[in-house]
């Protein structure tokens, strides 16, 4: 499930928690939060980036520059070092 950032749309009027901002995993059909769950002020969803992992061949390309060696199965029992 998505992970939504919330701020408080008027800081002075917010907690602490809704200051700052606060973080809530909800469904994408869920609706959105319109108050802080702690204090009641009116909140807002703040847009961020995305979380994107690292692809297959830059692991590979960052264990063989920390010296690390990569082994390919060629058969039963047979393997091939790759670097």
């Amino acid at each position: 499930m998505p992970l939504y950032v919330y701020e408080a749309r008027d800081p002075e009027k917010g907690c602490g928690k809704c200051r700052a901002g606060f973080s809530v995993t909800q469904s994408i059909n869920d609706e959105r939060l319109s108050r802080c769950p702690d204090c009641g002020t009116e909140v807002y969803r703040v847009i961020g980036a995305p979380g994107l992992g690292h692809s297959k061949t830059d692991l590979h390309y960052r264990a063989k520059r920390a010296g690390f060696h990569t082994l390919k199965r060629v058969g039963k029992g047979e393997y091939e070092k790759m670097y």
